[in-house]
């Protein structure tokens, strides 16, 4: 068991993005094998994944969907076992493209154990 602390939820959601933000397969997949429980569950109104190689996909197909752009974290709320933050889509320095709002949960080994994802602002909506 990992004690799950305020600065630990913090960390898990700046990695959660990280992982988004990796470019390169295989260490996208490295960091998914760190940051995610081996049957973490991501859901988003577009999608709903479980398994490492799912979320793997899932986040492959959403940087061929928006080459180029980067995922910047927001406030992270965080208690207990739970992390709530916004983020933002966009190219680097510019306004974002697309905002969103995760809800993330970590499991007793600190690792994500559920994401589930809001999109409050998407392109063409």
């Amino acid at each position: 068991m990992t004690e799950i602390t305020t600065a630990t939820m913090q960390q898990l959601a700046e990695r959660y993005l990280a992982v988004w933000n990796e470019a390169d397969p295989s260490a996208r997949r490295k960091l998914i094998d760190e940051v995610w429980a081996e049957d973490g569950r991501y859901t988003d109104p577009l999608a709903a994944v479980a398994g490492r190689d799912a979320i793997d996909a899932l986040i492959g197909a959403a940087q061929a969907q928006f080459p180029g752009l980067e995922f910047t974290l927001g406030p992270v709320d965080a208690h207990h076992d739970i992390a709530r933050f916004t983020w933002n889509l966009g190219p680097a320095g510019a306004e974002p493209i697309v905002i969103g709002f995760d809800v993330l949960t970590a499991g007793p080994d600190g690792r994500i154990a559920s994401v589930a994802g809001f999109l409050d602002r998407v392109p063409g909506a």
